[in-house]
């Protein structure tokens, strides 16, 4: 009986050893380790960051195995892809000895797009990206990329002001303000004159109180 139980226990603990080696077998599987990142044009490739808005771009891979191949594509996406699913851009690449490689710089109109990435051996679905591109607010200047916009800088009509003010004189920008507010102040919604509406109320008033007076004295 002891024999019996002895051998019910190693066969438990060695069923317990495949069952925890499984997923770590799945886990270290030559190149699922790998992860590849959107980068922008100017990024360097040693930067293992993702960004995720960019204008031109390209696809950098680290962490692969040596020599791996992989064949890439990228789908136009939700909320504006035009076509659900899409492909817009494919290509591949062989890494090099050290599971690394970039492709060449790409560009895709403004818009919302997915990357998939597909390797040699892989294990499960394919790695993948979403990533925004937006060149309009790169070519406007946009504060974000670091270059200054036009609408920054001193207008002439306010550097010319300065001096004038300095000195003691109006600006000539101030004066059609002052007489405008003056003008919208002079009226009423209806446009009548102000005048004209005191002098017909002061005319009510007065009349009013002589009608007041006559009651008073007949009584």
């Amino acid at each position: 009986m002891p024999t019996l139980t002895r051998a019910g226990a190693l066969s438990a603990v060695a069923v317990a050893a495949l069952l925890a080696a499984a997923p770590s077998a799945h886990a270290t599987a030559p190149g699922d380790n790998g992860t590849v990142k959107i980068h922008d044009a100017s990024t360097g490739e040693e930067l293992r960051r993702n960004e995720p808005h960019v204008c031109t771009f390209y696809l950098d891979a680290f962490g692969f195995d040596s020599a791996q191949e992989v064949d890439w594509h990228i789908e136009s996406w939700a909320p504006t892809a035009g076509v659900k699913g899409e492909t817009v851009k494919s290509g591949e690449i062989t890494l090099d000895g050290e599971g690394h490689g970039r492709t060449e710089d790409l560009s895709l109109p403004d818009g919302h797009y997915k990357l998939f990435w597909n390797f040699e051996g892989e294990n499960g679905s394919a790695k993948h990206k979403v990533f925004w591109t937006d060149c309009e607010d790169t070519d406007d200047g946009n504060p974000g990329d670091g270059t200054a916009t036009p609408s920054a800088t001193a207008s002439p009509s306010a550097s010319a002001s300065q001096p004038g003010e300095a000195a003691g004189t109006p600006s000539a920008s101030s004066s059609p303000s002052a007489q405008g507010s003056a003008g919208d102040l002079a009226e009423t919604g209806s446009g009548a004159p102000v005048g004209l509406l005191s002098g017909v109320a002061a005319a009510l008033v007065a009349a009013g109180g002589y009608l007041v007076f006559r009651r008073r004295k007949a009584s």
